[in-house]
């Protein structure tokens, strides 16, 4: 992979990944998700079943299932980034030969030919 590809890999990746402000945000999620099960689970087991309490509960889920959403979008959005960024790099090999497997790559001989490395 030559160098210049190398580096636009990496710069598309920096600039897809999630900044620190989507990290946050993130975690509030994650707390609010908590809390929002807290409250259904308290309101179930301590508050009379009314009509007020039953359409508070269906607030409450359709708040927790909408975080949840948000949630699984952002940790799969995580998830895929990091695998292709890690994908990038073990692509880029230590003599630069960028994913090519060993018998694909040839080898200069002393007489100027070209052979494979699995040549005997």
């Amino acid at each position: 992979m030559s160098s210049k590809v190398m580096r636009q890999s990496i710069d598309d990746g920096a600039n897809s990944r999630p900044s620190a402000i989507e990290f946050e945000m993130a975690y509030q999620a994650r707390v609010a998700i908590d809390r929002i099960r807290f409250a259904i689970k308290h309101t179930e087991q301590f508050v009379p079943r009314t009509d007020h309490t039953r359409e508070a509960t269906l607030q409450l889920l359709d708040a927790l299932q909408r975080l949840e959403t948000v949630d699984r979008a952002f940790q799969s959005r995580s998830r895929n980034l990091a695998s292709r960024f890690s994908a990038v790099i073990t692509r880029e090999a230590v003599n630069g030969h960028a994913g090519l497997p060993s018998h694909g790559r040839t080898t200069n001989s002393t007489d100027g030919t070209s052979r494979g490395s699995n040549s005997k």
